[in-house]
């Protein structure tokens, strides 16, 4: 029996409910600025740029999206979901976000939950990404 297995009987002897990440299973979503619009000065809301996505946790049916900058952030992006029935990528576009637009260089920080039918997390991954 695996340590995890066996930690995950323990705590459910006791009574104690915990959750686990997709970590594990390779879960992984890797975004590109491929499409995405230039900064003129001000933030561009806009479509969102593409996905590849790997090994989705087992049932996965929505993948939520959310963007921050990890060098300013207090800047919100917001994000989007879409649908997912099993595909390599999400396609440029599926939903809008504000992309982004600061003096410099900045790393941006895409968050990706994957959830059921019933809206339950099955798994998150994050994946940073400098623009430009």
């Amino acid at each position: 029996m695996t340590t995890g297995r066996f930690l995950a009987l323990v705590l459910a002897s006791t009574g104690l409910v915990f959750s686990a990440q997709a970590q594990d299973t390779g879960f992984t979503v890797t975004p590109t600025w491929d499409g995405i619009s230039k900064c003129n000065g001000r933030p561009l809301q806009g479509p969102s740029p593409r996905f590849a996505v790997i090994n989705a946790p087992r049932g996965t049916e929505l993948l939520e999206f959310n963007m921050k900058d990890v060098d300013a952030p207090r800047s919100l992006h917001g994000g989007g979901s879409a649908s997912y029935q099993g595909a390599a990528d999400v396609p440029s576009g599926t939903f809008n976000f504000i992309g982004p637009c600061r003096p410099g260089s900045h790393v941006y920080e895409w968050s990706i939950t994957a959830r059921d039918a019933a809206g339950k997390s099955l798994g998150t991954t994050t994946s940073r990404l400098k623009y430009p």
